[in-house]
């Protein structure tokens, strides 16, 4: 029954898509009036009407809805907009914490802090994101941009496409988000300061981090030689501090009974500091209507250090444990006491340092009164690098040292207490070891008493663009344009791992050749406070200096396993993208239309260098490989906006548009292993081998869409509006993906035994697995907007309003390698809403905001900081600011503004197996509250 009301529903969305766009082409080709379409009327505000009574300036709030506003109603796209309130003054503290409260629009939390952006239900990598029009590169890990990587005091607005036409080079599927830094020519002299404090409401959880921090920054826009040249410069700079009681869990294993039980757990603490140094300059240049000239350069420059303390436990699954006194709820142990345990502590530090930088030269030449040729070149670069510190302690080497006995009880929040019985801060019982004995490079045990990543990454893109423009006359069929755009962008991805062990003798960090076991904590390590686990039960933990033990205490070996040699990589794109569209403004049926048809071809030459690892008698070797692909995608493409009413509006878009996969999916890098172990085991086809890694062939994802928009704009501001969407998408990219593959050129990887057995059953085919392009599906939504100053109610509630959204997602996606399973789909909540009431006159301006979505799949790190999936329980956030403008005197044009965030100290909770119980992070960030000032010469 439940696939039947599923493909109904498809089959329902396809019918309405379908009739939608057949009328949308019937419209564009009937006859029409050749008049042009009068201007669309800006909604009124305060000083624009007559009735309003004495002129009241429109700033701030009011003013960044009301622009938002404007973009929407004139755009013959969907779109959604974020405006300034004033010049450098984003109305949230970041761009992501904006964009969050759009219709559609979700953000996840990572640190503590609004990073990564789903829109209509689908993931980071299913958008992209343009700086002024131009795609950019990313300091992340793939492709999806980490929005605080750009100061929002450097944009004027944001806006969030939601529907495509052909001139929206390198839209996604999803959506496309615009960055628009101000331009000075259409700006106001001006200057302007402003500096903000921050404070976090949980106090410093580690001894040697800061709870406060600072945020400032300077605009300066100045217009010349008779409003010819415009320049606009800013500045700004921040430190930023998160503090974080982390929860880990390993996972649930099956007790003797049946029952769950937790395998293990890894509380920490954490405390971030984020500094991040940026600039900005745009200069403008328009010496006629026939040039205009614009240059505008980005720098942003962050460092993040994180400082982790925190405890493992092996229990469940820890070697030599038991547990006892088990209470067991609904086949759920609840509590249980574990002895025989051997914790593992952690004094870890975490460091990311990035530059981004971004150039773009636009100029448009007029040719003559119908014809005009603009022709863009833009650079961007970000470079990344990690330092990624573990430190271990123990009683004894590889579990030779003194037990614990711990008892755990599950929490109303899902978390488990850890109460000890050992003391954990006493140095003559904790020392430098492998307590675990972990340790293993691929052939030889180790002694692992620490580790360290230090990946980094470069990703470069540039681009240059010629468009060339025209107009029809007594044309319902308005303009024309064509135009082509090259860009080539290049990835690259280096990665280096260390096993680090006491000083001494030995070699490469092996037990064979002689290396300390464990060494004695050095008293220059010790923090003079320890850190507190008490929030789950551990009062106190050894609080060491993980940097004194990295440059004093460890030697380090390289990590040569096998999956650890064959990372690097670097990924090309070479894109060619031409595109043509007829633009329609007119008159049809006495109503005005506005929108276009067009076409984009796109042109990919996609390569990867890389290496394939071997694994051979006991030595690792490693050989370089490249790989590369060309590929072309047709991408029509139609738009239409339809004034059925004054000021109401339905707008339809229908597109086929394409994204591309994670840029680590297009390595073509490939670990080959050899498990003697599997020979004859029926899940690994009976063979001892196998390969995984990526592919460079791959495709982009394809989706073709229907949008539909019915819009109402109020004569006194504001609107309402209600939004559709369907997506049926093709080359859906399966991770998941393995064929067969005839190993036997790798027979003699094998002792000779283990060959006569493989070679006597023709067991020498094994799974090779690489992502490939074999999943499809649909995904379907609707979203309503309204957005209502309560002056159209009653002017008793003048300076009053609210603006709100809630949507619906629905997907059904599935893979090539379980075409009978959906997928859930990652970053899709079911149910987005956001709601906010706001104040704002006579200079005073008070908000309150809530965000809320449902449970989704959301992406976290997982082991050495990989990227991995969890279930992500539902959140809401709420959020305020209240301020005052001075609006005349000595003191006009300065403000101040209080704001606070996560009142309601949401956690970030993830699940596992679709069982809440199952709680494997819980992250708890507190509140952070801001006090700042700003003054505007």
């Amino acid at each position: 029954m439940t696939t039947y009301r599923s493909n109904r529903r498809v089959q329902l969305a396809q019918r309405v898509s379908g009739i939608a766009l057949a009328g949308a082409l019937a419209m564009v080709a009937s006859p029409a009036s050749a008049q042009d379409a009068p201007a669309a009327p800006v909604p009124q505000t305060d000083d624009q009407s007559a009735a309003a009574g004495p002129d009241i300036q429109v700033t701030g709030i009011r003013a960044s809805l009301e622009s938002s506003a404007r973009t929407k109603r004139n755009s013959t796209l969907i779109v959604d907009s974020v405006s300034a309130e004033d010049i450098g003054k984003l109305p949230d503290v970041s761009i992501a914490d904006s964009l969050a409260r759009l219709p559609g629009v979700t953000a996840q939390r990572l640190e503590g802090r609004d990073q990564r952006l789903s829109i209509r239900g689908m993931g980071p990598d299913f958008s992209t994101t343009l700086l002024n029009g131009r795609e950019q590169v990313t300091v992340g890990d793939n492709r999806g941009v980490e929005y605080d990587q750009y100061p929002s005091e450097f944009f004027k607005n944001v806006n969030v496409y939601k529907s495509a036409d052909a001139s929206l080079v390198a839209a996604g599927i999803a959506g496309t988000v615009d960055l628009r830094m101000l331009r000075p020519l259409a700006s106001k002299n001006a200057f302007v300061i402003s500096a903000r404090g921050q404070m976090n409401g949980i106090k410093s959880l580690n001894p040697d981090s800061a709870r406060f921090g600072y945020r400032g920054s300077a605009t300066y826009v100045g217009k010349f030689a008779n409003d010819t040249l415009g320049i606009a410069l800013g500045v700004s700079a921040s430190s930023t501090p998160s503090q974080d009681e982390r929860y880990n869990a390993w996972g649930y294993a099956t007790d003797n009974n049946g029952n769950l039980i937790l395998g293990g757990a890894k509380p920490y603490v954490q405390s971030n500091v984020l500094k991040r140094y940026g600039g900005v300059a745009t200069i403008e240049y328009q010496p006629s209507d026939n040039f205009h000239s614009t240059f505008d350069a980005l720098y942003s420059n962050f460092k993040e250090t994180q400082k982790l303390r925190g405890i493992e436990f092996p229990l469940w699954w820890g070697a030599g444990t038991s547990a006892t006194n088990i209470t067991t709820v609904n086949g759920f142990d609840t509590a249980a006491t574990y002895s025989n345990v051997v914790g593992v502590q952690r004094n870890d530090y975490n460091r990311r340092t990035a530059d981004n930088y971004s150039f773009g030269w636009n100029n448009e030449i007029k040719l003559n009164d119908s014809l005009r040729l603009t022709v863009d070149a833009s650079w961007s670069r970000a470079k990344r690098t990690d330092f990624l510190l573990e430190t271990y302690t123990g009683t004894g080497y590889n579990r030779s040292g003194a037990t614990d006995t711990v008892r755990i009880e599950q929490q109303k929040n899902g978390t488990f207490t850890i109460v000890p019985t050992l003391n954990y801060a006493d140095p003559s019982l904790f020392k430098l070891t492998d307590p675990q004995g972990w340790g293993y490079n691929g052939t030889q045990t180790v002694v692992q008493a620490g580790f360290l990543n230090r990946p980094s990454f470069t990703d470069d893109m540039k681009s240059l663009r010629a468009d060339l423009a025209g107009e029809f006359s007594n044309s319902v069929i308005k303009s024309w344009q064509v135009g082509a755009n090259f860009s080539r962008r290049k990835k690259i991805s280096a990665y280096t791992s260390y096993f680090l062990c006491p000083k001494g003798a030995g070699t490469n960090c092996t037990v064979a050749s002689g290396t300390p076991t464990s060494a004695p904590v050095p008293s220059d390590a010790l923090i003079g406070e320890n850190v507190s686990l008490g929030y789950l039960g551990v009062p106190q933990m050894l609080t060491l200096d993980p940097l004194y033990l990295y440059n004093n205490s460890f030697a380090s070996f390289y990590d040569n396993r096998p999956g650890s040699l064959v990372r690097d990589n670097d990924v090309i794109e070479n894109v060619w993208t031409g595109y043509a569209k007829l633009n329609i403004d007119g008159i049809v049926g006495g109503k005005a239309l506005k929108g276009s048809i067009g076409v984009q071809v796109v042109h990919t030459n996609q390569s990867s260098d890389g290496t394939i690892s071997n694994f051979s008698n006991g030595v690792v070797t490693i050989v370089p490989v490249s790989g590369k692909v060309s590929y072309t995608n047709v991408l029509p493409s139609a738009t239409m906006s339809l004034e059925i009413m004054p000021a109401t509006y339905i707008k339809l878009g229908a597109a086929q548009t394409m994204v591309r996969p994670r840029l680590d999916q297009e390595r073509i890098n490939q670990e080959f292993t050899v498990t003697p172990t599997n020979i004859g085991n029926p899940v690994a086809l009976n063979s001892p081998f196998s390969s995984n890694g990526g592919n460079v062939a791959l495709r982009p994802y394809q989706s073709t869409n229907i949008d539909l928009s019915v819009e109402k704009y109020f004569a006194g501001g504001g609107y309402v509006a209600v939004a559709g969407y369907f997506k049926h998408l093709t080359k859906f990219v399966d991770p998941n993906n393995s064929l067969p593959f005839d190993f036997t050129g790798a027979l003699g990887q094998l002792t000779p035994a283990d060959r006569a057995i493989v070679v006597a059953n023709g067991w020498t085919t094994g799974l090779s697995s690489s992502p490939d392009n074999t999943g499809r599906g649909e995904i379907l939504g609707m979203e309503a907007t309204l957005s209502l100053p309560f002056k159209n109610l009653t002017s008793a509630l003048d300076g009053f309003g609210f603006f709100g959204s809630a949507s619906y997602n629905y997907s059904s996606i599935k893979y090539g390698s379980n075409p009978t399973q959906p997928i859930t789909l990652p970053g899709l909540s079911d149910w987005v809403g956001s709601a906010e009431l706001y104040f704002e006159k006579w200079g005073f301006q008070a908000r309150a905001s809530y965000r809320y979505r449902s449970t989704f799949l959301g992406e976290v790190a997982g082991l050495s900081a990989a990227p991995t999936y969890r279930q992500a329980k539902a959140e809401g956030i709420l959020d305020a600011q209240i301020g005052y403008e001075f609006q005349s005197g000595a003191l006009k044009g300065f403000s101040i503004l209080a704001q606070a965030k996560n009142l309601t100290d949401r956690p970030f909770v993830t699940y596992q197996n679709n069982d809440p119980r199952q709680v494997i992070d819980y992250q708890r960030y507190g509140r952070d509250y801001y006090l700042g000032i700003t003054y505007k010469f």
